[in-house]
């Protein structure tokens, strides 16, 4: 059986790897902090005491943390999981970052003869228990085909999108997206209160109708403000950023709204003066 490796366990990784070892596969798990693996205690899976003894023990690992630096911080540094991971082994990258760094990772990667492929992951906490995850995959067929059994543990749909760094370039789509609705649903709650209609009431209108968004109904289940997304206001102003330095570096043209969330067009909107 298949030893996996995984590091990440956040409001996603966590039921990400849950399902991994439910699924019978043979698992060990890393966190920064002892309070992260706690819930893995009644389950078969083994606790490592660094990233490279993580990476000793597993055939395949998933990484899932937050950013750039994380990832090469957990894979890179001298006790990461590179440094104890074996030839044959396989990176699975699902944090959401540049398809560079991807490529930066497996080119270290390649001189310990581990493969990677970047395998970005989409919908949230509810999704991964569900094993219903959105997760977009770029590397080789052969490689693909090797994270597959593991990715569709919590994977539906798996889409293999091309070459490494794909996977990434497709998340940033979604995540613009995503991010452009946050933006106009904010922008349309206020426009409501000026037009002397309840945001709430406003609220179940779009949810009934066509001009409703996944990013109206959680702000909606919120506060009308950024509360609603858990503080991933930070999260998505990078993954703009990102998408700006992708679509430079292959020299092709930004939308205008993607300019125009970069330079700040997402603000938290105050609480209404009638919310009590």
């Amino acid at each position: 059986m298949t030893k996996v490796g995984f590091i990440g366990l956040g409001s996603q990784g966590e039921p990400m790897a849950r399902r991994i070892v439910d699924a019978g596969f043979p698992l060990t798990v890393w966190a920064r902090r002892p309070a992260a693996v706690e819930p893995f205690a009644d389950t078969a899976a083994t606790t490592a005491a660094t990233p490279a003894e993580l990476g000793a023990a597993s055939d395949i690992v998933g990484i899932c943390v937050v950013a750039d630096v994380d990832v090469t911080d957990v894979v890179l540094r001298p006790d990461g999981v590179l440094a104890g991971m074996d030839a044959g082994g396989l990176l699975m990258l699902h944090s959401t970052i540049h398809p560079d760094t991807c490529r930066l990772i497996a080119d270290a990667a390649a001189d310990r003869g581990v493969a990677v492929i970047d395998a970005p992951v989409s919908g949230g906490r509810p999704a991964a228990a569900a094993g219903r995850m959105s997760v977009m995959v770029g590397g080789t067929d052969e490689d693909v085909a090797r994270a597959r059994p593991v990715l569709e543990t919590f994977a539906d749909p798996l889409l293999h999108l091309g070459p490494l760094g794909s996977g990434q370039v497709a998340k940033l789509l979604n995540n613009f997206v995503f991010t452009a609705q946050v933006g106009l649903a904010l922008e349309t709650f206020a426009f409501a209160d000026r037009l002397s209609i309840d945001r709430a009431l406003a609220a179940q209108v779009l949810a009934g109708g066509t001009g409703g968004s996944r990013a109206a109904g959680i702000l909606a289940a919120g506060k009308f403000d950024l509360t609603g997304l858990r503080g991933a206001e930070g999260l998505l102003r990078k993954d703009v950023r990102i998408t700006l330095e992708v679509a430079a570096d292959a020299g092709a043209e930004a939308p205008p709204m993607l300019s125009a969330l970069a330079q700040g067009t997402l603000t938290t909107l105050a609480t209404p003066p009638d919310a009590g």
